[in-house]
């Protein structure tokens, strides 16, 4: 089974996690099929916290993939800003 999930990254205490599409069968940090994006929960200013190809995501969706739960939260808040997004564009 493919999965959406999040392989973690960045060193100790600094956590850093790449969102993934991947063999359930492969380890947390193994082999994944492609990279959606990624979600640094240590993001300080202008540092970008999260970016994640919404579209892709829905693409491995539609075609069977499960999403783990915080993956699902992501997805979610990315689809969030990203409906947000082009208001303040077309505001300036």
């Amino acid at each position: 089974m493919v999965k959406i999930r999040m392989a973690r990254g960045g060193a100790k205490k600094q956590p850093f996690y790449h969102v993934v599409v991947c063999d359930s069968r492969t380890s947390r940090d193994g082999r994944y099929i492609e990279r959606l994006g990624y979600f640094n929960p240590m993001a300080r200013g202008k540092e970008v916290r999260l970016h994640l190809d919404v579209q892709r995501a829905e693409h491995w969706l539609n075609e069977g993939a499960q999403i783990s739960e915080r993956a699902d939260k992501l997805l979610k808040q990315a689809r969030k800003e990203a409906a947000a997004q082009p208001q303040v564009e077309a505001a300036a």
